[in-house]
């Protein structure tokens, strides 16, 4: 990738396997039929279909590793352009009209994975269909429209702040973020061992810590966060004919196929082989 900061770009590419590090500007990261990690000297990311990974300024590395081929569709803003349109949206229009090119300050987005919205993920397709088409007017109209979207993504997250209990707000912010990094950890490695010491060092936060701040942004403990990515890809998997328990049991980070079937009937309240009859009964209604 070269030095395009000055530039608003998307980057649209199909790969089973691949790798890249280096520095980037402001991005958004989507994909579909499978998923890409990332890594930044911050914390690491799984980012899936149907949610978007926002990366500030700086340097990171991605990892596909798939057995299908991963599409991959990428925005890319220039060097400050968030910050005028945060203006433009917070600043009253008497300042806008009396210094319309006034020089702003950096916003700072928190660094995690969004779900993408309906709107965003209209005006995404909407770009992703017409990239190759050759008109830069429209194109930055719609750069505009999705960048004032992922703002008010932003001020949603700020409004979580408040559920902290630190007076200062950059004692909030700071707290949130590595909140934010324990919660994107979890999220990229639930399908292994993982442990709550690994998960507090990874957020620099003690264990105690962690799990008192934790469940007041995500409403629930990491464990619990675990178990639920877990039910889900178990209950994917078990849509999927192909994979046997065995395979579900390794591909969702449990150790082996009988304590897979009691984890799931605990959650679920059947067990995997019944709730696999059931899809196989579904199919052939």
């Amino acid at each position: 990738m070269g030095n395009t900061s000055s530039a608003n770009y998307t980057l649209h590419a199909k790969s089973s396997q691949f790798h890249w590090e280096g520095n980037g500007q402001l991005s958004i990261k989507t994909f579909t039929n499978g998923k890409a990690h990332y890594k930044t000297n911050k914390g690491y990311y799984a980012v899936e279909e149907n949610r978007y990974l926002l990366l500030n300024e700086g340097s990171y590395s991605i990892t596909i590793e798939n057995q299908n081929e991963v599409e991959s569709f990428c925005l890319f803003f220039k060097h400050g352009f968030s910050d005028h349109v945060f203006r433009t949206m917070n600043e009253s229009t008497d300042r806008l009209l009396s210094d319309p090119f006034k020089e702003t300050h950096s916003i700072g987005f928190f660094e995690k994975t969004y779900a993408i919205s309906s709107t965003i993920s209209h005006q995404i397709h909407q770009l992703k269909q017409h990239s190759s088409f050759n008109d830069s007017l429209w194109q930055e109209q719609q750069f505009h429209s999705i960048m004032q979207s992922i703002l008010l993504e932003h001020i949603k997250s700020l409004k979580d702040l408040d559920s902290l209990d630190a007076l200062r707000f950059s004692t909030r912010t700071e707290l949130y973020k590595r909140i934010s990094t324990a919660h994107e950890f979890i999220r990229a490695c639930y399908d292994q061992q993982i442990t709550l010491e690994e998960i507090s060092r990874v957020a620099c936060l003690s264990p105690n810590h962690l799990l008192r701040n934790y469940s007041k942004i995500y409403n629930k403990t990491p464990y619990q966060q675990i178990s639920e990515l877990r039910l889900q890809k178990s209950i994917s998997l078990l849509k999927d004919l192909d994979y046997s328990m065995t395979d579900i049991t390794f591909e969702v980070g449990l150790n082996n196929p009988v304590s897979f079937s009691k984890w799931f009937k605990q959650h679920t309240g059947i067990s995997p082989l019944q709730f696999r009859k059931k899809v196989i009964l579904d199919k052939n209604e």
